[in-house]
């Protein structure tokens, strides 16, 4: 079911699994241990209203760089949980890859998984305002 995938393949695996989850809740539970794997996280000491994502039900923030080998960096963390573990898998998605790939990337791997259609519609709506702000980093950074 990964057939005419535009996500980075390295994401393919997590894309599977959940697509293998039952039903909404079994997706949130997995998004929850996701946020508690965040590969990159953003501790709250950090959190400023510069680097603060706007339109998003939760109090959630980002930075994003480019590290010593040029590859993209996300950290980001978020007061929910769900929020945490969306953030999580985006990193996931991007870190490493070239900024101008970033800025071109579309979050079709969230539908692929279900995310998107299992989210309130305020929440989708974060989501989306989180990562057309990883783009627009990524851009700002080429």
């Amino acid at each position: 079911m990964l057939e005419g995938r535009k996500w980075p393949t390295h994401l393919d695996d997590v894309v599977e699994e959940f697509q293998e989850c039952f039903d909404a809740m079994e997706r949130y539970e997995l998004l929850f241990e996701y946020a508690k794997r965040h590969p990159t996280p953003l501790p709250v000491e950090e959190w400023t209203d510069d680097n603060q994502i706007h339109g998003c039900q939760s109090r959630a923030h980002v930075i994003c760089y480019v590290d010593g080998e040029g590859g993209f960096v996300l950290r980001g963390g978020a007061d929910a949980q769900i929020v945490q573990g969306l953030m999580a898998v985006t990193a996931m998605a991007v870190n490493g890859m070239n900024p101008a790939e970033v800025a071109d990337l579309e979050p079709d791997y969230a539908d692929s998984m279900g995310i998107r259609s299992s989210l309130t519609p305020s929440r989708a709506n974060g989501f989306l305002n989180m990562f057309k702000r990883v783009r627009e980093e990524a851009a700002l950074l080429l």
